[in-house]
C-alpha cells in the first residue's frame, strides 16, 4: 500500500473514531481547529527543513506528487491523523477516568 493510501486511511479512521466510535467530537470544535492551525504551521516548517535539505527523501512512486513547502501533501494527512488521534484518545480517557 502506498504512503498516499495509508495517509488517507489514517484520516478516515481518525474521523470515524472521533465522530462515531469514541464520540469526543473534537473535529466539531473551533478550539481544536485553532490549535491545529498552530500545529500545522510548525509541521510545515519542520517538513520544509527535513525535505528541503534532503534529510528525508521520499520515493516518488510512493507519493501522489504534490508538495507543500517541499513536503508531500501526504505528510499533512498523516500529521492530521497522528495529532487528532492523540487528542481524541486523551479526551476520551480523561472523560472515562474523570468519573471514577
Amino acid at each position: 500500500m502506498s504512503y498516499t493510501a495509508l495517509a488517507v486511511v489514517g484520516v478516515a479512521v481518525t474521523v470515524l473514531l472521533d465522530l462515531r466510535i469514541l464520540r469526543t467530537r473534537l473535529l466539531t470544535r473551533r478550539l481544536f481547529w485553532t490549535a491545529y492551525a498552530i500545529i500545522v504551521f510548525f509541521q510545515l516548517v519542520t517538513n520544509g527543513i527535513l525535505t528541503g535539505f534532503d534529510i528525508v527523501v521520499y520515493d516518488p512512486d510512493a507519493i501522489a506528487g504534490p508538495r507543500l513547502v517541499f513536503a508531500p501533501v501526504e505528510d499533512l494527512l498523516f500529521g492530521f491523523a497522528l495529532v487528532t488521534q492523540t487528542l481524541v484518545w486523551w479526551v476520551w480517557w480523561g472523560i472515562r477516568h474523570g468519573n471514577e
